[in-house]
């Protein structure tokens, strides 16, 4: 089994420290900050991974190298010209194969089993499961919502803060279905089949969720939602990023690190 560890975005609103440090890897707790879903891929036996490269790419490919030091054998994907969150696929079809994948943010920090999420995932005949979590304040995040045995039946995906507006898929749900779901937020990993592949837009850039993953979720095709409910960061700008290194210095979550 392989993944895609997604590190090609600008980190605008960490600048200025992103202008000379590539986001995945700011320090955090005395790690570059992608060695957090790097650890959690590799306790759950994956160690062959991609990982797309776009801002200050250089920079992440000699921190991390041909990734031995860390028990993995890292590919990397470098984008000229940014792809967007989906568009890295297209090139991966061979890397992936034709296995079970998992797609991983590089700025997410979660204690998730994966290896129970992908028990999930062949359990329920998935053809893509997405992490979700259910944050204090779900109105700063598309909706993603599932029924009582975890299946995703919509995702409203967030356009507007003030007012809240969002873009549905499907957009006709029954008012009375969507009465009955539960709503979470997206929480940085996917797994997927590689019949997922066949999907993807051709053109690039593109999302996944909005290219991918909520149009099979409006045709009704099987993608389910694994609840995490354990611990789970995000570093989005400098002030969450001085609220996390104060967090990790005075008490360091545990099973997150390498």
């Amino acid at each position: 089994m392989r993944a895609l560890v997604l590190a090609a975005g600008m980190g605008e609103r960490l600048r200025p420290l992103t202008d000379v440090t590539p986001k995945p890897m700011l320090e955090l707790g005395g790690h570059p900050l992608i060695h957090y879903p790097l650890a959690m891929l590799r306790r759950a036996g994956i160690t062959e991974v991609a990982i797309n490269l776009h801002h200050l790419g250089d920079a992440i490919q000699r921190g991390l190298g041909d990734g031995s030091q860390l028990g993995l054998r890292i590919t990397y994907a470098p984008e000229p010209i940014l792809l967007g969150t989906g568009g890295p696929l297209n090139g991966l079809r061979d890397f992936l194969g034709d296995d079970t994948f998992v797609i991983a943010n590089s700025d997410t920090i979660l204690d998730l089993d994966l290896r129970a999420m992908l028990a999930f995932h062949r359990d329920h005949a998935a053809l893509a499961t997405i992490a979700l979590f259910h944050p204090a304040n779900l109105d700063y995040y598309s909706r993603l919502e599932i029924d009582a045995d975890k299946r995703l039946c919509r995702m409203r995906l967030l356009t507007r803060r003030d007012p809240l507006r969002y873009d549905d898929f499907p957009s006709d749900l029954d008012a009375a279905v969507a009465a009955t779901l539960s709503g979470f937020m997206y929480c940085g990993v996917i797994v997927a089949e590689p019949a997922v592949l066949d999907l993807v837009p051709r053109a690039t850039p593109w999302s996944l969720m909005e290219g991918l993953f909520a149009p099979m979720v409006s045709r009704a095709q099987p993608v389910f939602g694994y609840v995490h409910t354990g611990y789970f960061r995000t570093m989005d700008d400098l002030k969450s990023y001085d609220a996390l290194k104060s967090e990790f210095a005075s008490s360091p979550p545990p099973k997150v690190t390498l």
